[in-house]
């Protein structure tokens, strides 16, 4: 039934590749395979096909609609589709044969996590409080997207709120990864990871505040890129942790991560957060392998965190990064081990800092102003009835948390002491990064684990944060891309490698992610429920 999935002949959507693997550890990097061409951009494709008139978007449109329907039923990735799609796509073709100029996103399909705001078109933040809730306005990166061409396909599933890392606290459905139908696809933009993975869309959004995008992406086996703090507009985002939380972006390659990233970047006099920095052309970046030297990343310095190998990180997803860095050492890199003393204190920060920031952000959701009412003869009780049949279990215990932490007695000795930790979290990055360019590390512990398998244990879930929170108590911007396959499932799970840039400095970033992708041996990332699609 699978290879209904095969878009017509004339449609120039990329080859899906699959990563030959027989070993239970395998590492792209030592792949002696040569015969898998480079990942390409399906932006670039797209557009390309669009000009030379090869296809048209209503018949790309079709062919990713067709493999939604498909798969659809065995993922759960989106919430809503929507009915506009080949309209969208229509209006393109007519401005194509009017002759019109078309934005770089133009026909591309696009998933957004169900926490950005879309006008007309559902915004529930996967919560049973916000179930009938369509938004009169789109956020800034979503008319950013509009504005350059982009289709928003539908809107992708997700924890409740953003509070999980598995997608399972969704209140509607719980997301399969296409890589093993019986594993999570991570959170809580699990959703848009895997509609990536599971080509449903080209590029997605997400939002990451404690590594949302970017565990998933190493669950999923797609590159997930997390911008700087203030890079992107939040209005139109539904807040969880505002100091923390970032919209991101999914693609099957680091360029079509990057030229999303761009798209919605720059400053918003709506977000008072958003940072009037320059944004660089990321797309200079993105060159043919036929353009690289024998030592692409000759002198450019990395540093291993130690911290991110040591004890409760599995020898696989080890290996994969350990092999990973000889492989940048071998594209010129010069690598260095660094230590970052106050790692290990990130993980009780940012869950203290988070939930009591999420304590004070989801009061609005009353029953009165936001949300689904419930009535009830005294206003207290319509509060309770409200908040307690429209929230789910963890985002109850993430409010209780962070109301605790910020109540009269205990506001010094947790949310404060957890901002101290922030800012010595901060001068670690800060010295790490004076001495190198970049620094690595996995993006979790472990591949993918079994649906319910951490359910029922918080403090475990909470554990599988512990690559990523550091970055965002630090607004640091960070990209993850897929580097080796560990044994499980039909044929192996995926791994990420994390790579982390100093402040606004994700040009450098997306430049050695896609010389490092683009020379990966073997590195055709596609997971096993697409196998027989051409």
């Amino acid at each position: 039934m699978l290879s209904t999935l095969q878009p017509p002949r004339s449609l120039s959507l990329l080859p899906l590749r699959r990563f030959q693997s027989s070993r239970p550890i395998v590492s792209a990097a030592a792949s002696s395979s040569s015969t898998i061409s480079p990942p390409q951009s399906q932006i670039l494709t797209t557009r390309r096909s669009l000009l030379s008139g090869e296809t048209t978007a209503v018949e790309i449109a079709k062919s990713y609609l067709s493999r939604i329907r498909l798969t659809e039923p065995q993922l759960k990735c989106f919430l809503h589709v929507s009915e506009n799609v080949l309209k969208d796509a229509e209006e393109i073709d007519q401005r194509i044969a009017k002759g019109e100029e078309l934005g770089p996103l133009a026909g591309v399909l696009i998933g957004v996590k169900d926490n950005i705001c879309t006008e007309g078109m559902p915004s529930t933040a996967a919560s049973r409080i916000l179930e009938h809730y369509r938004p009169p306005f789109d956020a800034t990166a979503i008319k950013k997207i509009k504005e350059l061409g982009g289709i928003v396909v539908g809107k992708t599933n997700m924890d409740e709120f953003g509070m999980g890392s598995t997608t399972e606290a969704s209140a509607f459905q719980v997301t399969a990864n296409p890589w093993d139908l019986t594993r999570v696809p991570g959170g809580s933009s699990g959703g848009s990871a895997a509609a990536v993975a599971a080509r449903q869309c080209m590029v997605s959004l997400g939002s990451d505040t404690g590594g949302s995008v970017r565990q998933p992406a190493s669950f999923c086996g797609v590159v997930g890129l997390k911008p700087t703090y203030g890079r992107v507009s939040r209005f139109g985002l539904m807040a969880y942790a505002s100091s923390l939380d970032v919209i991101g972006c999914f693609g099957s390659t680091v360029a079509d991560a990057g030229m999303l990233l761009h798209a919605i970047s720059g400053y918003d006099r709506f977000d008072s957060t958003s940072s009037k920095q320059d944004v660089p052309e990321f797309q200079s970046q993105f060159l043919s392998v036929d353009h690289f030297e024998s030592k692409p990343l000759k002198g450019v310095k990395v540093g291993i965190i130690r911290e991110t190998l040591e004890d409760g990180v599995d020898s696989g997803v080890k290996s994969a990064t350990q092999e990973a860095a000889s492989h940048l050492e071998a594209l010129g890199c010069i690598l260095t081990e660094v230590s970052l003393p106050s790692f290990s204190l990130g993980l009780p920060a940012y869950y203290v800092i988070a939930s009591s920031e999420s304590s004070s952000n989801l009061s609005r959701y009353d029953g009165v102003r936001y949300g689904n009412q419930v009535m009830a003869e005294e206003l207290n009780r319509l509060y309770e009835r409200s908040r307690g049949e429209g929230f789910g279990g963890e985002v109850k215990m993430r409010i209780l948390m962070g109301t605790y932490a910020l109540s009269a007695g205990y506001y010094d000795a947790y949310y404060k002491r957890a901002q101290q930790v922030r800012t010595l979290i901060q001068k670690d990055f800060k010295a790490a990064l004076e001495q190198n360019d970049i620094l690595i590390s996995p993006a979790a512990p472990s591949a993918a684990y079994k649906i319910g398998e951490k359910k029922n244990d918080p403090l475990a879930m909470y554990a599988g944060d512990i690559m990523t929170v550091n970055v965002n108590l630090a607004g640091l911007p960070a990209v993850v891309l897929p580097c080796g396959l560990v044994e499980g499932g039909p044929s192996g799970l995926p791994v990420g490698l994390q790579m982390i840039g100093a402040a606004f400095d994700e040009e450098k970033l997306l430049r050695v992610g896609h010389i490092f992708e683009q020379t990966l041996k073997g590195s055709g990332f596609v997971p096993p429920l697409l196998a027989n699609v051409a």
